[in-house]
Formats: C-alpha cells, sequence, structure tokens
C-alpha cells in the first residue's frame, strides 16, 4: 500500500468532522436563540401583566387591555388574550414572541408566554 492513497482517506474524515462540527454549532445557535426569545416572552407577559393590573386598580380612562396590548408590543411580542376585565382583581396575560430566521428549524415559530398579576387588597 502507498502512502499517498492514505492521505485522501483522512481527507474525508477531516471534511465529515468539519461537516459535524458545522451542523452542532448551528443547532446551538438555534437553541440560544429560542432560549432568548422566551426570555422576552416571559419579560413581555410580566410587563403587560401589571400594566394590565395597575389599569384594573387605579383606573386611568383606558382599558386594561389596551395597556396589556401597548406593553406586550413595546417588548417585542404580541398579545394573544387579557383576561382583565373591570372589577376583578387579576390580570392573566398570554403573548407570543416569534423566533425570527433559524439555521436549522422552520421559519415562522413562536414562543408563548403566560404571566399573571394579582392586585393584593389590604385587609382592615
Amino acid at each position: 500500500m502507498r502512502a499517498g492513497s492514505q492521505q485522501g482517506s483522512v481527507s474525508i474524515v477531516v471534511a465529515g468532522v468539519a461537516t459535524v462540527a458545522l451542523m452542532a454549532s448551528l443547532g446551538v445557535a438555534d437553541v440560544g436563540k429560542a432560549l432568548a426569545a422566551r426570555a422576552r416572552a416571559r419579560a413581555a407577559a410580566d410587563a403587560a401583566a401589571l400594566a394590565a393590573a395597575q389599569e384594573l386598580a387605579l383606573p386611568s380612562g383606558r382599558t386594561a387591555i389596551e395597556l396589556a396590548d401597548e406593553y406586550a408590543e413595546r417588548n417585542g411580542a404580541r398579545l394573544v388574550s387579557c383576561t382583565c376585565s373591570n372589577g376583578t382583581l387579576e390580570a392573566i396575560v398570554e403573548v407570543d414572541v416569534a423566533l425570527g430566521p433559524m439555521f436549522l428549524a422552520s421559519d415562522g415559530l413562536t414562543v408563548h408566554g403566560r404571566a399573571r398579576a394579582v392586585i393584593d387588597v389590604p385587609v382592615g
């Protein structure tokens, strides 16, 4: 066996390892992007629920749903639902955050966030 025939086999193995490493790093980047979007969804839901609860506790003339929608939008989310009727002591908000373009996953994916804010009324 000649030494030159072994060099071709090594380059194929190196190319395979490089491809696997590239795919793994792209997967890690997608997971990181999804985790960041999950954090944004949680923060947006928290902000929207707190804004809605504040409007229920201290009315300013706007509806709690309007404020929840505004705060969700400010945080890069879309308001899905807001259970925050006047006269209640809680606001439950659900939002979606778009993931954007991914390397290995399909586009158009969203992350869902949910938060609940309760108005604590002092007794006595």
